[in-house]
């Protein structure tokens, strides 16, 4: 009997879906029997009928109950919880940190789940990176957004009647939306400059055009983990970069935040001063809104005016890309799915001892009951419950120099892939990587 994939509809405000034709096809290749509630796809674009077409059974949301296995974008809701059987593996962003609670939920209900924005950037997992595909839709949307809501033409434009000056693009945090947006708005023609806490950054942001903008004294130097995100600044840091990029903010058109640390809160970046000294006309956009925000006045969902610029705050902004995130997001999942099925006998099965599992797994279900098993939350959850934490430990992979980009890739995926820190491992080095 093969193994039952569910792939239901997502919650009000979601219109990505968390599988594709093409990964539907794939997953029956696989062996699993792949259900897809009735309208799961429609808001990206994928009517029930190409589902059917790859190889699906169109359902119900009741259909949730004998599956095996349920992919998700978003983390499951009560409802969703309860109508899943125990033992079922459930994949999708879960958004733990601050919610223990659903995270003790869900391992109360028997479910063995998947954080797959925990998944490490390492070689073997580059596939499975749902935070940069899912980032570099961000990132490009930003940027569209800003033009949308910007009064005046983005590249300069030489006419009879006058030229039109080119828009002056500031993006704040070079990860990979960032870089995305640097990408995007040099397409379009603006002057773009960009800063970052991460030495590394200064020459991705070079490759792509752009000018960088950062206090580069000894603190800014040591100011990247290992993981290749950035650290927490001191305040004596933080203050004398404020002051310089308060300068430089005064004489931009546009303002892009993308600066988030994983489990903290969003940065304050952008205050309302900063705001009252760009020019009227202004734009600015919070890429980190759902976390804080960077920018002092934004609002979740909204677009704001604060001291005369217009703040873009949309929540979900990979969702306003829908049709091709969820392409992406579908493939991250496959890539993931297909860790876990032994490729002669094609049985899926939980591996507690493979690194990207140690990474992602919260909870774990056993015949003895389930567990929230990732150390990062075991502690806070079992508080909850009153029961002891899970033993379990996680064990970070060793990381070695990337990969160069190779000559012909385009110079934002150069930079956005210099950004990854690969594993030093066997499956890496089989790959030839």
């Amino acid at each position: 009997m093969p193994k039952m994939i569910f792939v239901g509809r997502e919650g009000q405000g979601e219109l990505r879906v968390a599988a594709s034709p093409e990964t539907v096809k794939r997953l029956a290749g696989l062996g699993f029997s792949v259900v897809v509630e009735s309208g799961a796809g429609v808001a990206s674009g994928i009517p029930d009928a190409e589902y059917e077409a790859a190889g699906a059974r169109i359902g119900r949301s009741a259909d949730a109950r004998p599956a095996d296995i349920v992919l998700k974008v978003n983390r499951p809701a009560s409802a969703e919880i309860s109508s899943c059987k125990s033992g079922a593996a459930v994949f999708a962003c879960m958004d733990p940190y601050g919610n223990e609670a659903a995270l003790a939920e869900m391992a109360r209900a028997g479910l063995s789940t998947f954080a797959m924005e925990l998944m490490p950037r390492i070689t073997r997992a580059q596939s499975m990176d749902v935070l940069s595909s899912q980032a570099n839709l961000a990132g490009y949307r930003a940027v569209i957004d800003a033009s949308h809501e910007y009064g005046r033409a983005i590249p300069m434009m030489m006419t009879a009647a006058g030229t039109v000056p080119a828009a002056k693009v500031f993006v704040m945090g070079a990860g990979v939306a960032g870089l995305q947006a640097i990408a995007t708005a040099r397409r379009l023609g603006a002057v773009v400059s960009a800063t970052d806490v991460r030495p590394a950054a200064k020459e991705q942001v070079a490759s792509l055009g752009a000018k960088f903008i950062a206090v580069e004294d000894d603190e800014f130097k040591a100011a990247e983990t290992a993981a290749g995100y950035a650290k927490p600044m001191s305040e004596a840091y933080q203050a004398k970069q404020a002051a310089l990029v308060a300068e430089h903010i005064a004489k931009q058109d546009i303002v892009i935040t993308t600066a988030l640390i994983p489990g903290r809160q969003a940065p304050r970046l952008v205050t309302r001063a900063m705001l009252a000294s760009m020019k009227p006309g202004s734009v600015a956009v919070d890429l980190a809104v759902e976390r804080g925000g960077n920018i002092e006045g934004s609002e979740k969902g909204q677009i704001a005016t604060v001291e005369g610029v217009t703040v873009i705050g949309y929540a979900n902004v990979p969702g306003r890309v829908a049709a091709s995130a969820s392409a992406l997001y579908a493939r991250n999942l496959f890539a993931f799915l297909e860790t876990f099925v032994d490729k002669q006998t094609k049985e899926f099965a939980i591996n507690t001892e493979d690194e990207l599992v140690k990474a992602t797994m919260l909870t774990h279900w056993t015949p003895e009951g389930g567990k929230v098993v990732h150390p990062a939350f075991a502690a806070a959850a079992a508080a909850i419950t009153g029961e002891p934490a899970a033993p379990a430990k996680a064990k970070k992979a060793a990381p070695r120099k990337s990969k160069p980009a190779s000559a012909d890739a385009a110079p934002a995926e150069k930079a956005i892939r210099s950004r990854r820190k690969p594993a030093k491992d066997d499956a890496a080095k089989k790959e030839g990587l």
